[in-house]
């Protein structure tokens, strides 16, 4: 039994390992930066926003780095819609591997948000040591706190992710629709405020939505006892959770009506 389940899992990995290896190479390819981009591409919209807020003041009046501010909220952004974006058809992207009696449906899905969650937090890392190294922000005050924020927020982007993916295979109109309500749910996410600045029948009603707990666990071990941070945990993982076996059981229907080209 356990031999099998090892056995099981050093395939599932060189599968995804080899996913990975094509998801890298279609999408940036051989030239100028290659793989590069996987992280270069985010950082500089997460730069281009550091800088707007910065010319627009926001943050000020807080007591925190408009830096530091914009840096958590945006990074925290592209962490689930990017993962819940790139996740649309792409079982219909890559029919052709679905031959391969080894290759899954959630493979495909887990290819692809490992490479979204690299990127984002490469680009995350980097830009906090670069912005931290020329004092224009400083270090993350509970270090352990911003990291479990940071893995909530890659969770749910991932359960999302295969949600997303596998209800897009199903009805194409759902990437119509998504793609404008991820923009909706930009402003309520938690990226251009802290839950604290809001009016108390509004916090109520913005903590329905998982991402928010999320950011504000990594925002309040980033700034420490400067914010006051708005999070359940218990909710967080719940929500998480409950997607997670939604998503799963979505890949599982999903895989057995998959007709390989």
């Amino acid at each position: 039994m356990a031999t099998s389940l090892r056995h099981s899992f050093e395939i599932q990995r060189r599968v995804i390992g080899a996913l990975l290896m094509r998801e890298v190479i279609t999408r940036f390819g051989r030239h100028n930066i290659g793989f590069l981009w996987l992280f270069v591409e985010p950082m500089i919209f997460t730069l281009g926003v550091a800088s707007l807020w910065s010319l627009t003041g926001l943050g000020h009046g807080h007591g925190i780095s408009f830096a530091a501010f914009a840096i958590t909220g945006y990074s925290s952004v592209l962490l689930w819609r990017n993962n819940a974006n790139r996740s649309m058809n792409a079982i219909s992207a890559n029919l052709a591997l679905m031959h391969h009696r080894n290759v899954r449906v959630i493979d495909i899905f887990i290819a692809r948000s490992i490479l979204e969650i690299a990127g984002t937090t490469m680009s995350f890392v980097v830009l906090g040591s670069i912005f931290c190294a020329l004092g224009i922000m400083e270090p993350p005050v509970q270090m352990l706190q911003v990291i479990m924020g940071w893995l909530i927020l890659a969770w749910f982007g991932t359960a999302l992710s295969m949600v997303t993916g596998c209800m897009s295979e199903r009805s194409h109109l759902l990437e119509k629709f998504w793609h404008p309500a991820t923009y909706l749910l930009f402003p309520l996410s938690g990226a251009a405020f802290m839950v604290e600045w809001l009016p108390p029948a509004m916090r109520s009603v913005v903590l329905w939505l998982p991402m928010v707990h999320g950011v504000e666990i990594l925002r309040g071990g980033f700034f420490g006892p400067a914010v006051r941070a708005h999070f359940d945990f218990a909710y967080v993982l719940s929500a998480c959770l409950t997607l997670t076996l939604v998503g799963l059981a979505q890949c599982r229907i999903l895989g057995r009506q998959v007709a390989p080209e």
